[in-house]
Formats: structure tokens, C-alpha cells, sequence
């Protein structure tokens, strides 16, 4: 009953925000820098950001209308990022789809981007001018953090030296600050005090490096069907995730030589890489740590929303939303 519950607020937080990208206006020259955004925006994606925005603004009785604004900041500049991402990583789809860079060419893709970003801060100005100081502060940290989280997550793929440290503090920044803030946003709209928005963040990105952890996790060990990914993507890859870095933490100098053999093989039988890896992270138990760093910065999650001193059930709207995403080990 709590999962049906819980997805239905989500629906309705989604409606809001989907008819919001629906109602922007576009001008109808040059085609080529507003179609490619309009197309990004309407390819769906979970809308989890700005969802948040628009829960944390009506913990603190503010409608979720009011704060529709900034949880389309929130989006769009989400969707920007995205859009940039994909150049940089040469993808070719995106939720299923072409990407824009493949549809339109890098340099459109650049322009349309830009112009998200700007669009974003067009829908922050939109809010109370009382408030518009510390959103802009929240919403410039955050830009900023977001752009040195990827440029470290590019630095990462050419570093011999990165440590688990390394990759919380990435993934702090290129994924988490962005949850955190999308929560703050909304309690500052709602103008509530500091305390309760700083705690809000804390939640927020506490819960963010535990869902990048599950992903790492899903990416590895989870079911493809339900993941909606190729399972063993990141090892085919060689990504410095979690649980890569835990097992060369952990393995005797066998392993760890296996470990660095195939990161180093030009050529390879993915079938046989993934196997392979995976089995050493069985045989090193890398499950059990993953979950138990994923658990701890849940619970540090909740600890901060358990702080804010409201009403239980105002928090409990976003603590049963926190709990479906994540998959508790206790």
C-alpha cells in the first residue's frame, strides 16, 4: 500500500512538472537551438529532481504550484547537464532514444545547452524577490559543483591514483549536490528558516551518494530488465566505481594483478571480462561493503530529516519516497 501511495504523489508532483515543460514558450526562430531542447525535455525521465522541489515546498505548507518555477530550474538545468554529458562521453542514446549531438550535430547540442542554462536561471528569477538572493546562492554553488563532478569524473578515467574518497567526493558532486539542492530550493521558497533548508540538503545529498551506490551496485549484480541497462556496463568499461576500487582495495596481489590484466587488455570476449570481474568481487565479498556504505549514508539521510521540527507526517511523504528508491540491507 505505501509503494502505490508513494508513486501516486510522485505521479502527481510528475503532471505538475510534465504540463510546466509543456506550457514553455519557444520562439519560433531559430528551429535548430529551440527544437533540440523541446525534444530532450519531452523523451520523460523520472522528473525525481524537481518532484523533490515541489515535496519539500509543501512539507513547509507551501503550495506545490508556487514552487513550480524552481523545480523547473531545477529540471531544465538537470536536462542541460545531460545534454553536455553526452557530447563529452560520445553517447549515442539517451533514455532510448538518439542524443541531441547525434540528431543535430556537437555544435547545436553546445547552443542548445547553453541556452537551457540560461532558461534555468530565467524560471529561478520568476520567484518572490525576498527569497531570489538565497536561491541564487544555492542554485550558483550548485552549478558550479556540478561542473567540477563531471570534469573530475573525466579526470578519473585517465588517473591510476584514485581512492574511494576520490569517487565519494565525484559523485558528491557531479550527482548528489544537485538531490540536495533541488530539496533546499523548495524549503526556501517556502521560507522557512535556514536550518530546516540546510538540513533538507544534508538529506537530500546523503540520500544521492546512496542512490549513485546503487547504481553502482544494480550495474553489477542487478536484473537488466528491470535495471533498463546492459548489466556489466561499467566494467566493460572500466569505470572506477565502488566496488572496483574496494577490490583492488582488498585483493591479495593475485587478484589484484587479474584486476589490473583485464583493465589493461585492449581486446577481450565481454562475456569473459564481466565473468571474470564479477567473480573476484564475490570471492571479495564486494556486495556486503557496497551495501553497508549505501546503508550509512541513508541513515545519515534520515537522521538529518529527522531533525526538522515539524510534524512527523509532513517528512514521511518523502522518507517512504527515499525508502522505494533505495534498496534497504540492513
Amino acid at each position: 500500500m505505501l509503494l502505490t501511495e508513494t508513486m501516486q504523489e510522485v505521479k502527481l508532483y510528475q503532471d505538475i512538472i510534465n504540463e510546466g515543460l509543456r506550457n514553455i514558450k519557444f520562439p519560433e526562430k531559430p528551429v535548430d537551438l529551440y527544437e533540440p531542447i523541446q525534444y530532450l525535455l519531452s523523451i520523460g525521465g523520472k522528473r525525481l529532481r524537481p518532484a523533490l522541489t515541489l515535496l519539500s515546498a509543501e512539507m513547509f505548507d507551501c503550495d506545490a504550484h508556487a514552487a513550480l518555477p524552481t523545480a523547473m530550474a531545477v529540471e531544465v538545468f538537470h536536462n542541460f547537464s545531460l545534454m553536455h554529458d553526452d557530447i563529452m562521453d560520445k553517447a549515442p542514446l539517451r533514455r532510448g532514444r538518439a542524443t541531441v549531438h547525434e540528431k543535430w550535430g556537437t555544435n547545436t547540442a553546445i547552443l542548445s545547452g547553453d541556452f537551457m542554462l540560461i532558461q534555468s536561471y530565467q524560471f529561478i528569477s520568476q520567484n518572490d524577490p525576498a527569497v531570489l538572493p538565497s536561491l541564487l546562492s544555492v542554485f550558483n554553488r550548485t552549478a558550479a559543483e556540478v561542473c567540477m563532478g563531471q570534469q573530475f569524473d573525466m579526470d578519473f578515467e585517465k588517473s591510476t591514483n584514485i581512492n574511494i574518497s576520490d569517487y565519494i567526493g565525484m559523485i558528491r558532486l557531479k550527482t548528489a549536490v544537485l538531490i540536495g539542492a533541488a530539496l533546499q530550493l523548495g524549503a526556501i521558497v517556502a521560507k522557512t528558516d535556514n536550518n530546516n533548508a540546510n538540513l533538507l540538503y544534508q538529506c537530500g545529498e546523503n540520500l544521492g551518494i546512496a542512490f549513485q551506490l546503487q547504481d553502482d551496485l544494480l550495474d553489477v549484480f542487478g536484473d537488466s530488465a528491470k535495471f533498463g541497462k546492459q548489466i556489466g556496463g561499467d566494467i566493460l568499461e572500466n569505470k572506477k566505481t565502488f566496488l572496483l576500487l574496494k577490490a583492488l582495495e582488498l585483493a591479495n596481489e593475485e587478484d589484484r594483478l587479474e584486476i589490473l590484466s583485464w583493465l589493461n587488455k585492449k581486446e577481450y570476449n565481454p562475456a569473459e571480462k564481466i565473468s571474470s570481474i564479477v567473480n573476484l568481487y564475490n570471492k571479495l565479498n564486494i556486495q556486503s561493503y557496497i551495501k553497508q556504505e549505501m546503508n550509512r549514508y541513508t541513515d545519515m539521510a534520515f537522521s538529518a530529516l529527522a531533525e526538522i521540527p515539524i510534524a512527523e507526517n509532513k517528512k514521511e511523504p518523502l522518507h517512504r519516497l527515499a525508502e522505494t528508491l533505495l534498496v534497504r540491507n540492513q
